[in-house]
This record gives C-alpha cells, structure tokens and sequence, in this order.
C-alpha cells in the first residue's frame, strides 16, 4: 500500500480500528472532531458503533458501559471535555475498566482558543481522578506516532485494565502528514483476559502472580458485579480498611511497576554536556534545533518522551547520566519539568515553556541551548 497522506486524527481512528475497538461515543469540539468524523465514517463497515452523546459526560458513560459489556471502546475530546470526564475516569480507575481517551489539547484555560495548540493538560491526565491514583498517558510527536501509539494505547488498557489517555495536540492532530502504515512495526493485537474457571469468577480477585483482575462481561451467563465505591474482590462495597489499603497499593503498583514494560521514547545521544527533554509537537522542534547545534558545530542530545505517566524514572535517569545539563522544553508554562527536576535533582535542570498559541520553533530552542 502507498503511503497515506493523514491528519493525526485519522491516523488515531485507523490504529484504534486496527487495535480492535468497535465502539466510539464522543461530543463535537475543537480540536478533535475529526476523531468522531473518521469513526463514524469507519466503525460501521466493521460492526462496530459510533454515537455522539448528548455532550461529554454521558459519551463517556456510554464508553465504560461498552467496555464493560467487553467491546475495546474509546472516546475523544479537548481540555474542557476532560475536565467534564473527570468522574468517569475516577470510576475506570477504581473499577478497573479499560479504555482510550484521546485529549487532543488546545490552548487554555477553560474555552481558550480552541484552534490554537498547547500541552497545557499534561498535570491535569495525571491528577484529574479523586483518589489521585496513576494512569498511563503517551504522547505522539507525528502522525505515525498517533497510529501507533493509539495501538499501544488499547494493548495497555487491556492488559492493566485501566484508563489510557492520548495526549495529543491540535498541531499533530489537524495537520496531514505522508504515512507509511506498511512500514511501521504494529505490535501483536491484545485483549483483555476471561478467567480460567468462570464458576469461581471474582470480578477483582488477583493473586501474587497477577495484579490485574481476569475479566468478565457485564450481561453473561456468569452475574459481574461492578461499582464505583469501594470494594473487595467479590465486588462488594467494604468499609474494611486491610481490604481498602490493599487494594489501593495494588493499583497503584500494577502501573508504577510495570512502567519499564511500556515506556516508549526517541533518542539522539551526543558526547556533549547538554541534553534537552520534549515531547508532543515540540520534540519536533527540538530536533530541528539540535540539528541547527550540529550545524553551528556544537553537539547536543535529544530525549523525545512517548511515555508520560507513569513516569519512566528509571530510563529518564539512564539517559541522562552521561549529561551535566538539561534543558526542558514544553508548550505549556512549565509542567513535566518538574518531574524531571525531581527525577534529575543531581543535574543542572533548566526550562523554557511557552503557551501563546504559537508553535515554540527551533530557533529558539537553539537560543535557550546557547543560553541567551
């Protein structure tokens, strides 16, 4: 097949199609309708579904519901959907129900402007569940990214049962890029796992061996009980708080200790004392610029990050050890540095943020490379 010339959106819609899911709910807004545009031109020739709710809420109440019946379901939006999801990803998290969740961010706060791009919601992924407890967030830096990375997306939220997010980007969404789907190494397709013996199924029973629950629809032969309170294994809310504890540590750790599992990123190593860290569309930038070091004749290396939350502490500090400084660049007025500053404590860790509606560009990462 010749390479496709795709928006990132559509490339979103064509992984999650490849990655198996079959049910879509959205509400229209800037700028990831063209998300909702493409499955509804796509999931019904699969016998998939695809509604648009009576706004944001309720489209992602139809998600969980789906995915809990045992359809791979996803849902799209902008920072002010996300801000209206904040409950319902509260309830996947702590009942353990898989689904995507693409952000495609926009500058804010609140309406902002909705066809100027930012990562203002990079905190807001992370923090934007009561309880506080982790999901997985990846950002794509192009279109390919977005095709794959929504791939990796539905594998990771079948096999931890859990929310994850997309954090997209007006930039990479709505701008049309070649593609060569053949080319890329689509990863083996997975789904979430049924129980060995369905007739002793607790729909939270885990083991020492296995931190995520064995799964069952929701309407079968065998009677699922799901809440959003807390509960033990058998899905009955508890106030026993031996059970509540151990629950909480256990979601919390089958993502904070599986993270090298999925910790995806892009690297230009450099014998040089400066490394600089970005992401999304401004990692695109960020290579540029360091190409413009090269040039210049000053060496400089590059760390895309893909894998945003959990964070990938460990890898982040392995490729920072030979680099004296570190130089953090985000479309935003500074948010994932302070996880940098924090994993790097032991390093010279500078920033430059930027969140104006315009696209941070290689020129001026070089003048914050050189200093000026």
């Amino acid at each position: 097949m010749a390479p496709r010339f795709l928006e990132g959106n559509e490339a979103v819609a064509m992984g999650a199609l490849t990655a198996g899911c079959r049910f879509f709910a959205g509400y229209p807004i800037t700028p990831a309708t063209t998300i909702f545009n493409a499955m509804l031109r796509l999931l019904p020739a699969t016998g998939g579904v695809c509604i648009q709710g009576e706004d944001e809420i309720a489209s992602m109440g139809y998600c969980l519901g789906a995915s809990m019946a045992g359809w791979k379901s996803m849902t799209a939006t902008s920072g002010p959907g996300i801000s209206l999801y904040s409950e319902q990803i509260s309830f996947a998290v702590g009942s353990e129900i898989p689904i995507v969740i693409v952000d495609v961010q926009r500058l804010g706060p609140s309406t902002g402007s909705a066809t100027r791009g930012a990562d203002g919601d990079i905190q807001f992924l992370r923090w934007g569940n009561s309880g506080g407890l982790p999901v997985i967030v990846l950002a794509p830096v192009d279109a390919a990214d977005c095709y794959l990375l929504t791939i990796h997306a539905f594998n990771l939220a079948e096999t931890y049962r859990c929310p994850v997010f997309l954090a997209s980007n007006k930039e990479i969404a709505m701008t049309r890029e070649s593609v060569d789907l053949d080319a890329l190494h689509v990863p083996d397709i997975i789904d979430r796992k049924p129980p060995l013996d369905s007739a002793s199924f607790q729909p939270f029973q885990v083991s020492e061996k296995r931190r995520t629950p064995y799964f069952l629809p929701i309407g079968g032969s065998v009677p699922v009980r799901q809440t959003s309170s807390t509960h033990g294994a058998d899905g009955y809310i508890t106030t026993d708080a031996k059970q509540i504890s151990e629950n909480q540590w256990r979601l919390k750790k089958k993502l904070e200790a599986a993270v090298e599992k999925f910790t995806f990123f892009d690297e230009q190593a450099a014998e040089s004392d400066t490394l600089v860290i970005s992401y999304g569309v401004t990692a695109r930038a960020a290579a540029d610029a360091t190409d413009l070091c090269r040039r210049a004749g000053r060496s400089v290396g590059l760390l895309v990050l893909k894998t945003l939350w959990p964070v990938p502490a460990q890898m982040i500090r392995n490729k920072a050890e030979r680099y004296r400084r570190v130089v953090v660049v985000e479309m935003n007025l500074g948010q994932y540095v302070q996880e940098i500053q924090r994993v790097l404590a032991d390093r010279q860790v500078e920033f430059y943020g930027q969140m104006d509606g315009q696209l941070i560009t290689p020129i001026r990462i070089k003048e914050v490379i050189d200093g000026r």
